[in-house]
């Protein structure tokens, strides 16, 4: 007890010193503390440490509930009784597809609705979600409506692929992917998201920050015209801040959080937007999408052999005929999640190359519409670090495998000392 008692005075010490270091830190001209590093106060640095690990828990267990649950629907041959029920419902396999694929569907969707609960559950838990159970359930099944549609579409060309090459579906099918992707791109601001928030045009709520991302979008070289410029209704929902560039061609827009401009100042709210402006500029889009779609070839080649192989010694057990075989569809849902979350640190990889990336175009987008635009975007961090409970101190482990943007303390430190300008060096991006 004594032992318990000295670490608990050390620690005390430990974050009185932190307190007081931060009050001594240098101020900007306008009173503000220079932001180098990221030190949330000892109560919000406690709470981000306990929201954090057990996000990382949840991550790993719905993954392996994941898992167990496909076990379980081929072990109770599922898929089978599915198939039967299809087939003797019609013999012409597009109406097949049209009562097995659905029926697959729902059984996920209801196996998954605990392990979706209880994510919304920590979420409330922790402060970062304020939606009622009645609203998040409503969402829950417009979601579900939405992958039931779209799913039993990409279930049906697939089986229809499997039947006409059984050696080359693999490369059909992402093939025939890759338009309804796409597809989804386009209309996603359109129709999708406006079933889950209210878009505002800024100009009716703010027009005075209207005319801020003007002047950096103009900075920028892209043309988004006012009326596309839109604040959400987040709140709603989240905590949260954040803002995105999304669509293409006549979908295109820029959407802001409400959170986000209620939150931060007119600064930290532009150097924002000046990051997602940067993921549209330099084309991280179209360029994880290629990168995306190349790896998911490989994860769906590797999927059809390994559900050969996995058929060859288990198949007859499960009922399932062969790979053509609508019952076969939870082994491959089985297979492709058990490889996409081993290429989850490749994927997270790639995303955290691309945010960095965006970090240094926030900067050099604001840096002369924005008064010391390094410690804009150095606050801007603090304060959404805070909100969103980031992990202050996470392990190298944790970095690898789940983090699809840099850590938030290496966020801080490369914006406040990012400043090419005082070194007469060109700025990457922006000139």
């Amino acid at each position: 007890m004594t032992k318990f008692l000295s670490i608990l005075l050390l620690v005390a010490f430990c974050f009185s010193a932190l307190a007081i270091a931060q009050t001594m830190q240098p101020a900007t001209p306008n009173g503000e503390p220079i932001v180098t590093s990221y030190s949330p106060p000892p109560a919000i640095y406690q709470k981000s440490i306990a929201y954090s690990s057990a996000h990382y828990f949840h991550f790993f267990v719905n993954t392996a509930y994941g898992l167990l649950m496909f076990l379980i629907i081929l072990a109770l041959r599922l898929g089978p009784k599915y198939r039967n029920w299809a087939e003797r419902a019609s013999k012409r396999r597009f109406l097949q597809g049209l009562i097995f694929a659905p029926l697959m569907l729902l059984t996920i969707a209801l196996l998954s609705l605990p392990t979706d609960a209880w994510d919304h559950s920590l979420e409330a838990r922790f402060g970062l979600s304020v939606q009622s159970w009645a609203a998040w359930f409503s969402d829950w099944v417009t979601a579900q409506i939405l992958t039931l549609i779209l799913g039993t579409l990409l279930i049906v060309i697939l089986y229809a692929t499997i039947r006409r090459s059984a050696r080359r579906w693999w490369l059909y099918f992402w093939m025939a992917c890759i338009p309804i992707l796409l597809a989804l791109f386009f209309i996603q601001p359109l129709v999708v998201d406006p079933l889950f928030y209210t878009f505002t045009p800024l100009q009716q709520h703010n027009p005075q920050l209207l005319a801020q991302m003007q002047d950096i979008i103009h900075h920028a070289g892209v043309d988004i015209p006012p009326p596309r410029i839109f604040e959400v209704n987040a709140s709603s929902k989240t905590t949260s801040i954040n803002a995105y560039v999304t669509g293409f061609g006549a979908s295109k827009r820029a959407v802001v959080y409400d959170t986000t401009i209620s939150q931060l100042t007119p600064p930290e709210v532009l150097f924002v937007f000046g990051h997602e402006m940067g993921h549209y500029v330099l084309f991280h889009i179209p360029k994880e999408m290629a990168i995306y779609l190349t790896l998911l070839l490989v994860l769906i080649y590797l999927g059809y052999r390994l559900a050969h192989w996995m058929l060859a010694h288990w198949g007859q057990r499960w009922e399932i005929r062969s790979l053509e075989d609508w019952a076969s569809l939870p082994l491959l849902f089985f297979i492709l999640t058990a490889l996409t979350f081993l290429a989850t640190p490749a994927f997270n990889a790639i995303s955290r190359h691309f945010e960095h990336e965006a970090d240094r175009y926030g900067v050099e987008v604001i840096h002369g519409i924005v008064p010391n635009a390094q410690q804009a975007a150095a606050r801007g961090f603090e304060r959404s670090g805070e909100l969103d409970l980031a992990d202050p101190n996470p392990s190298a482990f944790m970095k690898f495998w789940m983090f699809d943007h840099p850590t938030r303390p290496e966020r801080i430190h490369f914006v406040a000392n990012y400043d090419p300008w005082s070194k007469d060096e060109s700025p990457r991006y922006v000139h």
